[in-house]
């Protein structure tokens, strides 16, 4: 028996060794048990990305739903996080996506949404958690999804559909089509590709095939697993305006120029502020994840919107999207939610916002960059993840805590923000970020500067500090 946790977002474990039918099978019974007890509409919306034996992991769980006489609604094929979230919203009904989102391939996980369409809050997620058997008791053999197809305790659904005609309604898809501008997107052989061939037929494709192997690349979008993308795109002599890139479920973005250079998030979640204001002319509050640069602040104060920093893990912006009137919340790991949408991180919807905001403005990617320096001054921004053994993890963070780094190197600390991690400022905006990752054996490490060869400075220096 092991005891099944609830990372930062949702369950992970690698499969075949933890994650199997059986351990899929109790956190599904804890879910049942949790749903029956709150005592509304017993139903829940089934999904998987392209992850290996996803179908098999999915119909485990409506199976198991199914049994306690929970009505499920499943969907067929690989669909991405924010189409459960958007299926959940539709049909009133818990969301269960089986996906491991952007960690290696080796691994899938269990996600848990709310019947509001976004991550279910941490109070609930700990609520399922204690309620998982130590032992799975269902006989899973003896189950089959055809028998409660024709009972009706389980209904396919076509949440691809559902996600199109959502689009369709939100933006002027006719203008991004048949624009001069040319676009590509790489799905990162994640569950993004089929629903962008409908959406966006006529663009550049890159990693659109069904490998659940993800060709030996943990499916995020950042740029070191994005090297053969952003070769695309400088090869293509100036073709392509702006490339798109979605996580392997399709909730995070990353995002390339017309010369193939990365935009982190930090930029595009200035970009989103900018058009969301200034063209959409909506307003509310932004709130963000820790490990996004203070940029925004500025940026939030220029247009006099009211910001907030929270703890990493987008389920802790979810809840503030249902209490307050938030424009915008977003994540380093490029996982950002708008007005207008679910309440969900979403990497699709977040690329057409910027390339309606490309076709609308006739504006390069860069120009548009330009006008956000002119507000919050230039930018750039770099990480890098420290795989280190757990004693050298473990003191790291214990020094972090004891107050012992006053200074990297010859840059004196001026300021420490402990929100979720260690946030490190120093002179001339510049700053550095430490954190264990909540899902992975890694230690964290960010830092803003003017350039890119400042931020690494800084890394440089941060990690000499470490003395590992």
């Amino acid at each position: 028996m092991i005891k099944i946790k609830f990372g930062t977002d949702g369950w992970r474990a690698i499969i075949g060794k933890e994650y199997t039918v059986d351990n899929v099978a109790r956190v599904t019974l804890g879910a049942a048990e949790w749903l029956k007890n709150k005592k509304h509409a017993l139903s829940v919306v089934v999904g998987h990305d392209c992850r290996f034996n996803g179908e098999l992991f999915a119909e485990t769980t409506a199976k198991v739903f199914a049994l306690n006489g929970i009505k499920v609604y499943l969907a067929k094929g690989p669909i991405t996080t924010p189409m459960i979230s958007l299926g959940a919203q539709r049909k009133n009904a818990l969301g269960i996506v089986i996906t491991a989102s952007h960690n290696p391939p080796s691994y899938n996980g269990y996600k848990l949404k709310g019947a509001f369409g976004g991550p279910l809050l941490p109070i609930e997620i700990q609520e399922v958690e204690d309620l998982i058997p130590d032992t799975n008791t269902v006989d899973l053999d003896s189950l089959t999804i055809d028998e409660y197809v024709k009972t009706g305790f389980i209904e396919y659904i076509d949440l691809e559909t559902m996600y199109v005609e959502h689009v369709e309604a939100n933006f002027d898809m006719n203008a991004i089509r048949n624009s001069k501008m040319n676009f590509a997107f790489d799905a990162m052989y994640g569950s993004g590709q089929d629903v962008m061939r409908r959406l966006m037929p006529d663009i550049d494709f890159l990693h659109c095939e069904h490998n659940p192997g993800f060709n030996g690349i943990s499916p995020e979008p950042i740029h070191r697993n994005l090297l053969e993308f952003s070769e695309m795109i400088k090869l293509s002599d100036g073709h392509i305006d702006c490339g798109l890139a979605t996580d392997g479920d399709a909730d995070r973005i990353g995002l390339y120029n017309g010369k193939g250079v990365f935009i982190d998030s930090h930029h595009i979640v200035l970009l989103l502020i900018k058009y969301l204001v200034e063209e959409k002319k909506q307003t509310g509050k932004v709130v963000i994840s820790f490990s996004l640069s203070p940029k925004i602040k500025k940026m939030c104060e220029h247009y006099g919107l009211e910001y907030e920093v929270v703890k990493i893990g987008f389920k802790h912006i979810a809840g503030i999207i249902l209490e307050e009137d938030v424009l915008l919340g977003g994540e380093e790991s490029g996982g950002i939610a708008i007005k207008g949408h679910i309440p969900e991180r979403d990497g699709l919807w977040m690329g057409f916002v910027i390339w309606e905001y490309m076709v609308k403005s006739g504006k390069t990617l860069d120009e548009l960059i330009d006008e956000v320096y002119e507000i919050v001054g230039a930018f750039k921004f770099e990480r890098i993840d420290l795989h280190l053994k757990e004693e050298d993890k473990n003191r790291i963070v214990e020094n972090c805590e004891k107050g012992i780094y006053t200074s990297f190197g010859d840059l004196e600390v001026r300021k420490v923000e402990t929100i979720d991690g260690f946030k490190y400022f120093f002179d001339n905006d510049e700053w550095v970020m430490i954190r264990a990752s909540g899902t992975e054996p890694v230690l964290r490490t960010y830092a803003g500067a003017a350039t890119n060869e400042a931020a690494f400075k800084i890394l440089e220096k941060t990690h000499a500090a470490f003395k590992i």
